[in-house]
């Protein structure tokens, strides 16, 4: 979540600041926003995998056309993000510099971390949420107008319920806690971080074994929430954030797994490794002075046969994949 709001316990353990701004945009406005055709935009980085979350269901709902997306570059100070990929490094819509600007525009005082995602109101500049977790659920329940056709039920109201806990075991243990064991201050909360980890990571490549999808038979939040981190397992957390007991190439289910989701349109065209791998390696100079980004590893294996297919389920349901990406949200091809 870039900027993340964060803290170090006496204990030595990471623990995550997780006040966001509330507020939601809603198919009846009750928060003063409501839902519409090109009022937002959507603000993330190639390289957080929260916001990771939301360019995914955006697309895989194909909010495209009404939803228009700005993408920060991979490294940030410490005020911001900042759009410097962007002509003259000014995000063309907002006509701002810094996610940081849209943040005091709705709050001079504003006293947290400038996260991504975060979705800005466009007319008046100011940021109406970064509330990840509600973020993507609204997209799927708020915006269903907005729905291209053909668009997957992501969270079903029949399988809420359990997306909602195996949502909550994959946060607490694997989202969160590959960042447990990455800034961990020290030896025992690191440890304590590493056994969780790899200990959900076993409990989820057992369940994986035999099902295609981690809820139902088709892909859902809880598929979404979950390969943000997989995807960057092998790039990042093995070994900056010393998540190294193996690596995700090395757990046969979760790695087939994932690389049935990165081939499904919507997953790996969300995907940018270089932008991945300079976020961590250069803006965390607490772990890595040097910010030295490593030249591996290969990312071709992600492109090879995953035959998960065979375990039968229907990836969007009774849906349809989305179209390509827009042009200019396309990411670079793998070699």
């Amino acid at each position: 979540m870039g900027s993340a709001q964060a803290d170090t316990k006496a204990s030595g353990e990471f623990a995550r600041d997780m006040r966001y701004i509330p507020t939601r945009i809603t198919a009846d406005g009750r928060d003063g926003y409501p839902v519409e055709a090109d009022r937002y935009r959507l603000i993330i980085a190639r390289a957080c995998p929260w916001a990771n979350r939301a360019a995914i269901v955006r697309r895989l709902l194909g909010l495209e056309p009404v939803l228009s997306m700005g993408i920060c570059g991979p490294v940030h100070d410490e005020r911001s993000w900042t759009f410097d990929l962007d002509p003259s490094g000014v995000d063309p819509v907002l006509r701002i510099p810094r996610l940081r600007d849209a943040y005091l525009a709705r709050d001079p005082d504003y006293p947290l971390g400038i996260t991504v995602p975060a979705i800005v109101d466009v007319p008046s500049g100011q940021v109406v949420t970064n509330d990840f977790p509600t973020m993507t659920i609204d997209l799927s329940t708020e915006w269903v107008r907005y729905h291209r056709d053909g668009a997957p039920d992501l969270y079903p109201e029949s399988l809420r319920e359990e997306i909602d806990e195996v949502s909550e075991l994959v946060f607490t243990d694997v989202n969160n806690g590959v960042y447990r064991c990455g800034f961990a201050s020290s030896q025992g909360a690191y440890e304590q971080a590493y056994d969780r980890l790899f200990a959900r990571l076993d409990w989820l490549e057992d369940r994986l074994t035999r099902r295609r999808y981690l809820v139902g038979d088709t892909i859902t939040e809880a598929d979404v929430r979950l390969f943000t981190t997989l995807v960057r397992f092998d790039a990042v957390y093995h070994g900056h954030f010393k998540c190294n007991r193996n690596k995700l190439t090395e757990m046969p289910a979760l790695w087939a797994y994932t690389r049935d989701l990165f081939q499904t349109p919507g997953f790996g065209d969300t995907i940018d490794f270089a932008q991945i791998k300079e976020h961590y390696y250069v803006v965390h100079t607490g772990i890595n002075p040097t910010q030295i980004v490593p030249k591996g590893p290969d990312p071709s294996g992600w492109l090879t046969p995953h035959h998960r297919a065979e375990l039968g389920g229907r990836p969007f349901g009774e849906g349809t994949p989305p179209g390509p990406p827009p042009r200019d949200e396309r990411v670079p091809s793998l070699k």
